[in-house]
């Protein structure tokens, strides 16, 4: 599996998701700068977490309109599996490629601690190394992970299988219906909070965001 890590002004977690594809696939993922206008031959595309832009407009939003994104949005509806994490989540929203958005935390507050997720739908390219029901240990570090969308968004997206994960045993940030992680219709893309390559090492505290990783590799290699 050939993978593809798109990099923004603001950036701060490619590097975690280089090591956990690195440790997934064996090899170096390509890094793609946001002003680029193509992509290489890739299986995947990792848009990682961190404060693009600096988050000065809302989150993703400046983001959603770098070049590459034109690119990223045309791999997507070919099938290329496309993750999103946190703010990467984000900027899935704001360029139309999720339905929702993601708003200032309920608290107000920034949060940074190690959540319960449950996994809502095991049959994707993203979740199939987990099984339905089963919760994992994943950190959450973010200020805007506030899903939201209408209640008819979220209906269908519960009658479609939308919904990649949940909270359990506490909402870190109001999330709508504990949402923690949506697909696209096709499910070959994936925007979500938490961290997962975050969650990869023992040394970290948890490894239950390697299976999404050695899944992804499973399915598309």
């Amino acid at each position: 599996m050939n993978a593809a890590i798109v990099v923004f002004p603001g950036s701060n977690r490619e590097q975690d998701a280089r090591a956990a594809l690195q440790q997934a696939t064996g090899r170096e993922p390509f890094m793609v700068w946001h002003r680029d206008t193509e992509l290489p031959d890739v299986d995947l595309i990792l848009i990682p977490g961190g404060f693009s832009y600096g988050d000065y407009l809302r989150c993703g939003a400046m983001a959603a309109h770098s070049p590459v994104m034109r690119e990223v949005a045309e791999r997507a509806k070919k099938g290329v599996a496309v993750l999103g994490v946190c703010n990467g989540f984000q900027i899935l929203t704001e360029a139309g490629l999720l339905p929702g958005v993601l708003l200032r935390n309920a608290s107000l507050k920034f949060v940074c601690h190690t959540v319960t997720l449950k996994v809502e739908n095991s049959q994707t390219l993203f979740t199939s190394g987990y099984e339905k029901g089963q919760t994992l240990s994943v950190p959450v570090a973010h200020g805007d992970g506030n899903y939201f969308a209408e209640e008819s968004t979220l209906d269908r997206l519960e009658e479609r299988g939308q919904i990649a994960f949940r909270y359990v045993g506490g909402n870190p940030n109001g999330s709508a219906r504990d949402i923690a992680g949506i697909f696209n219709e096709t499910k070959n893309v994936l925007g979500m909070m938490p961290h997962p390559e975050n969650a990869i090492d023992p040394l970290q505290g948890s490894t239950d965001g390697f299976p999404l990783f050695s899944g992804l590799v499973q399915a598309l290699s």
